[in-house]
């Protein structure tokens, strides 16, 4: 008799983020939604237990698959008031799901939103999320991308349509962008990208759009060379690797609704260049992640909301998309080594 293989269960790791911020409660509400809809998802939820309140009632076998591993706050939190002792222990959540998907325990790891400024009042250099993971895991470029799904209705679509925009400098001032793009950061960009469309998302052959820097994108060079030196030089050599991409388009005309129907990532050259548009038609439903990492990692997109923390008004939905794309991310890249 044909023995009948069930799937593996996915494990996903859970950092919760800030605890003086909506974190901790977006991750157990998205949490809990997340596990009734996947039954073959675990989830460890890494933090303070005294911040990670389950609500009773909950089908055991959800709970069956909802684990706490514990770490302890250095002292107690008030909801909304950041506390600097605390700043060490947002890092060693961060470390703990870093460490468990590098040693296989997790399959994926989701991020909540945390508060730089505390961490850097702490003496810590901190830039972000992005530029941390590169760091510990060892890795020279990692690319930050934004994914959502903007319903049908808006912007005149018929159908729903995936977002997604990727970024070659991530948290600089803009006065430093120019100087930090160069053809070769810009490449590499380029094939990160294509790479995890592929592995992560199940895209065969991803179609990629690019846009310049300057406005017009530099308008033949009477408003910029880097266009003409840096951005299109690398476009033509990442057309000869064989990646389907075009550019350099102005920023202002980039997202146009047209393209959108027909491609599969955008790349912004600067942070607000491609968030901007993309945050003002996903209205807080994106999910970031990091592309590059030899781990899977997904955020929400948005940040601690102090001012609403403990109130129990937070909206839970950016967690709960970046555990679904985690999730799908994980079965995709099963699938493809399977």
């Amino acid at each position: 008799m044909q023995m009948i293989q069930h799937p593996a269960p996915v494990n996903l790791a859970v950092c919760t983020g800030e605890p003086a911020g909506v974190g901790p409660e977006v991750s157990v509400a998205a949490a809990l939604d997340f596990l009734s809809e996947n039954v073959q998802a675990r989830l460890t939820l890494i933090g303070d237990p005294s911040l990670l309140n389950i609500p009773q009632g909950k089908p055991a076998d959800m709970l069956s698959r909802l684990t706490i591993e514990p770490l302890h706050l250095a002292q107690a939190v008030s909801a909304g008031n950041l506390n600097i002792a605390n700043a060490p222990y947002v890092l060693k959540v961060l470390d703990c799901a870093i460490e468990g998907c590098l040693g296989g325990r997790f399959d994926a790891m989701v991020t909540a939103p945390i508060q730089k400024s505390i961490i850097n009042q702490a003496g810590i250099p901190f830039t972000g999320h992005t530029e941390y993971l590169s760091e510990k895991c060892n890795v020279s470029h990692v690319v930050m991308m934004l994914c959502a799904s903007i319903p049908s209705g808006i912007l005149g679509l018929n159908q729903s349509q995936a977002l997604r925009v990727a970024l070659v400098t991530t948290h600089l001032p803009l006065k430093d962008v120019p100087a930090a793009l160069t053809k070769q950061e810009i490449l590499e960009t380029i094939q990160i990208v294509d790479q995890d469309l592929r592995n992560h998302f199940g895209i065969a052959n991803p179609i990629l759009r690019v846009a310049g820097v300057n406005p017009h994108a530099g308008e033949s060079g009477y408003l910029g060379q880097e266009e003409i030196e840096l951005i299109a030089p690398a476009i033509q050599s990442a057309k000869e690797l064989g990646i389907n991409i075009s550019g350099p388009y102005p920023g202002d005309t980039m997202f146009d609704v047209g393209a959108l129907k027909e491609t599969d990532a955008f790349i912004a050259m600067y942070h607000d260049q491609g968030l901007a548009p993309f945050k003002f038609v996903t209205f807080g439903g994106g999910v970031n992640t990091t592309l590059g990492l030899p781990i899977i990692r997904t955020s929400v997109d948005h940040g601690t909301a102090l001012d609403i923390a403990g109130k129990g008004v937070a909206d839970s939905g950016s967690m709960l998309e970046a555990l679904r794309l985690a999730y799908q991310m994980v079965k995709i890249s099963q699938s493809a080594t399977a």
